[in-house]
């Protein structure tokens, strides 16, 4: 819009710039404003029915590869000079064979788009470490469809007949005023089985906006069974959609897509990882920043089908604030009431996203006295279920929950 500490991306559990909250027996308890799940509730909520569709689609997401591969990006001397120009070349082969692409370290700037035909496709950094090879573009959802195509495409890298060209044309012949979020993202993939490891993606908008409504996606993700691996996505707000949507860009409710993110960091302020997809975040560092100066900050905006039991899963991971946040409160999310503005939320009808936050540990830097805001879209206020003997998808509740996480002490 939104475990085993790891080594490679978290830092000490000791943060600066936020103020003490009371203790943690007095903050995260079972109540209509911080709602957490008992032992005998929380134990249906696992990556296996996250990853389960219908009862019996069950998918177990397996290490990601770096194959040897002829796609090599990199400077003059390699085969390509761009991620997209590879990838055009990969898809160019007609082979419904996995296929891997090899990024050598540095930045690469401009948009990389994957449509819905590809292959089992990966893209992996061949760096020491995520942050030698940075994919990278300042797209604004606010700028105009002329400013879109002169952005995105001024030295011709989409062409009619290449294969993502289709991507490209829906958001380039756009008559609105402005491309909105679901044209701004710095790489967009619709595929299925896609994996990305070992790099970062960076919408580098960030703070030459200021607080206003700009949403900047670094990654944006339609397709099921796409796996994240060592990945860092820098953004400010909108960071990391994790959607499922058409090849015409229209979301697609029906559709389901599971996404797996392990051993990773994002950053951002507004709603910065969000969208309808069943994702789970194991190992991850989210971390809220609010140098651009936003009045309010969400880590999560899911929008769950309200038919769905399962949208978003944290474990094992680390919610940190930049240490610029003196006096900044982010909330670990809110729902997202998506196409609501006009009919308000209708239990039911309205998407009602789902989240648990689970075994996890919580800088005090975010606002653990009331972590949930009120939703996206519709302003309704947060209610969370508390009661004994509750149903955990009644959605005349929201749905976001925690269990088992530890809060952090912070130094001023």
């Amino acid at each position: 819009m939104l475990k085993v500490m790891s080594a490679l991306f978290l830092p000490a559990l000791i943060m600066t710039g936020c103020s003490s909250l009371p203790n943690s027996a007095d903050v995260i308890s079972n109540s209509p404003k911080h709602p957490v799940l008992t032992h005998s509730e929380s134990q249906r909520f696992d990556v296996a029915n996250y990853f389960t569709i219908a009862g019996r689609d069950s998918w177990q997401p397996q290490p990601i590869m770096r194959a040897a591969t002829p796609y090599v990006v990199g400077a003059s001397n390699a085969p390509y000079q761009s991620v997209q120009s590879a990838v055009n070349a990969a898809l160019a082969a007609d082979t419904q064979q996995p296929i891997a692409i090899k990024v050598l370290p540095g930045r690469y700037v401009g948009t990389i788009y994957i449509p819905q035909s590809a292959p089992p496709l990966t893209i992996y950094g061949a760096g020491n470490k995520p942050q030698d090879v940075v994919l990278s573009l300042a797209i604004d959802s606010m700028i105009s469809p002329a400013q879109y195509r002169q952005l995105v495409n001024q030295s011709g890298r989409y062409q009619a007949g290449d294969p993502a060209w289709g991507m490209y044309h829906v958001c380039a012949s756009l008559t609105h005023k402005n491309i909105a979020t679901t044209c701004s993202a710095v790489l967009w993939s619709q595929s299925d089985r896609f994996a990305l490891a070992n790099l970062t993606v960076e919408n580098s908008l960030l703070d030459s906006t200021g607080p206003g409504t700009h949403q900047g996606v670094a990654l944006r993700t339609d397709g099921d069974k796409v796996r994240l691996n060592q990945v860092r996505l820098i953004g400010r707000q909108d960071t990391f959609f994790v959607n499922n949507a058409d090849v015409d860009n229209r979301y697609n409710t029906q559709r389901q897509s599971r996404v797996y993110i392990k051993d990773s960091f994002i950053a951002g302020d507004v709603d910065y990882v969000f969208g309808r997809a069943h994702a789970v975040f194991d190992q991850v560092e989210f971390q809220s920043v609010s140098s651009r100066g936003a009045s309010s900050a969400y880590v999560f905006a899911p929008n769950t089908m309200s038919h769905w039991r399962y949208g978003f899963l944290v474990i094992n991971s680390h919610f940190s604030c930049n240490q610029a946040t003196k006096g900044f409160q982010p909330k670990l999310g809110r729902a997202w009431d998506q196409g609501a503005s006009h009919t308000g939320y209708r239990p039911g009808h309205t998407a009602n996203g789902q989240l648990l936050i689970m075994r996890s540990h919580i800088d005090r830097c975010y606002d653990l006295q009331q972590p949930w805001g009120s939703a996206a879209t519709t302003n309704r206020p947060f209610r969370g279920n508390a009661s004994a003997g509750r149903d955990l998808n009644d959605l005349n509740y929201n749905r976001l929950w925690l269990y088992d996480n530890q809060l952090v002490s912070t130094k001023k």
